[in-house]
């Protein structure tokens, strides 16, 4: 999209009338210029985000509890006003001789102070942090440590500004916003055992997601609530997967109904490169399908991932995971070594420059936030830029 600014909404009678709109506005240059980088923080042996993933994290193991303890940590320690919870289940597995091994996903969110848990659309950023069984000793630092460390980075860097951004409203008033950020929230769910423990089935895979997707989708939320389930208060499921490889090896646009938040994420990618703040050895652009039309080829079914259980239920996903995979894919070599650390800290910026303009924090950063009239003001010059639907794009 070219506007500098679209706006959408998704109260329940858009949904129920199948409009869906929602408030992006793009950062200044000065903003993305001034993001800040991970820097050590992604050094591979000591580093303090990413070096604790960077370990076997098979779920039920030592490896598996020292790495939960690691996100518990950070999120209570660098970001104390998220709430933190986690959903356990149990299931057998083809190895485990018929025992339930425990399965734990971890979710982190940060609602507006004063709206309700069912009246909040929130922004989910998605990786899961098991490792495979075999080969023995595999690190995956593509699959997926460095997603989950580029999403930690990310809702790290927003989190002071999301905070100046609330606490003006609640001075302001939050109608002086438009009334399309009184309800909009963010969440991190770090997802267990993705991997199969033998071969790829619908039962071998995905013990974390089915397991928190079923259970979203039976928990409701108040009567008179926005959103009936979990599930449905998800804006969108942004998965990453298989990302931080100095291969070139881009990320298609997987959906037809998430084309148009690919395409944002794209300009922002675009922007970064423009603006000199994208330091890893490939020069062409990741997310490079988007001039693809709407008309265009869409491959959703044939990617396997995370996504599935929440996509089967309704949920509107932007997947990212290359094709083809990096070649260190599911082999020992995927581990820290291996990584491309400038790639890891550019998809990390990306992560939060996307994550940034969809939660509107332009001018909560380092400059002074825009005085209510100055917004209005802005809206009104672009009186046609300000609410666009999903089905228009």
């Amino acid at each position: 999209m070219s506007s500098t600014s679209w706006r959408f909404s998704c109260a329940l009678t858009f949904l129920l009338s199948g409009f869906c709109a929602h408030a992006y506005t793009k950062l200044s240059d000065q903003t993305i210029k001034s993001l800040p980088r991970p820097g050590d923080d992604f050094d591979i042996n000591k580093g303090s985000v990413l070096s604790p993933i960077l370990r076997t994290r098979v779920p039920g193991s030592e490896g598996s509890a020292a790495v939960q303890n690691h996100f518990t940590d950070f999120f209570r320690t660098k970001l104390p006003d998220w709430n933190l919870e986690f959903q356990n289940s149990t299931s057998t597995t083809p190895l485990s001789k018929g025992a339930e091994l425990p399965f734990v996903n971890i979710i982190a969110s940060r609602d507006p102070p004063w709206a309700e848990p069912g009246d909040t659309g929130r922004l989910t950023l998605v990786a899961h942090y098991d490792s495979k069984v075999s080969p023995e000793g595999f690190i995956g630092a593509i699959d997926s440590a460095a997603p989950c460390a580029m999403i930690m980075h990310a809702v790290r860097s927003i989190d002071g500004a999301l905070t100046k951004k609330w606490e003006r409203m609640k001075t302001e008033g939050v109608d002086s916003f438009g009334g399309v950020e009184e309800h909009k929230g963010i969440q991190v769910i770090f997802l267990d055992g993705e991997e199969a423990f033998l071969s790829w089935t619908a039962t071998d895979s995905l013990y974390g997601a089915r397991s928190l997707a079923e259970q979203w989708d039976s928990e409701y939320h108040a009567a008179k609530s926005t959103y009936k389930t979990k599930l449905n208060s998800i804006s969108l499921f942004v998965l990453l997967d298989l990302l931080g490889s100095s291969e070139y090896t881009p990320v298609p646009s997987w959906f037809k109904t998430t084309h148009w938040a690919y395409k944002n994420m794209a300009a922002v990618e675009k922007r970064l490169r423009k603006l000199g703040q994208l330091k890893g050895p490939n020069k062409k652009p990741w997310l490079n399908e988007a001039g693809k039309s709407d008309d265009g080829q869409f491959n959703s079914r044939w990617m396997q991932d995370d996504h599935i259980p929440f996509i089967d239920r309704g949920v509107e996903v932007l997947h990212l995971i290359p094709a083809p995979f990096p070649h260190v894919w599911h082999k020992i070599e995927d581990d820290g070594e291996h990584l491309d650390i400038p790639t890891v800290e550019d998809w990390a910026m990306i992560t939060t420059a996307f994550t940034a303009e969809w939660m509107d924090l332009e001018g909560f950063f380092d400059s002074a936030p825009m005085p209510a009239a100055d917004r209005q003001e802005k809206r009104d010059k672009n009186p046609k830029e300000n609410v666009t639907s999903k089905t228009e794009l």
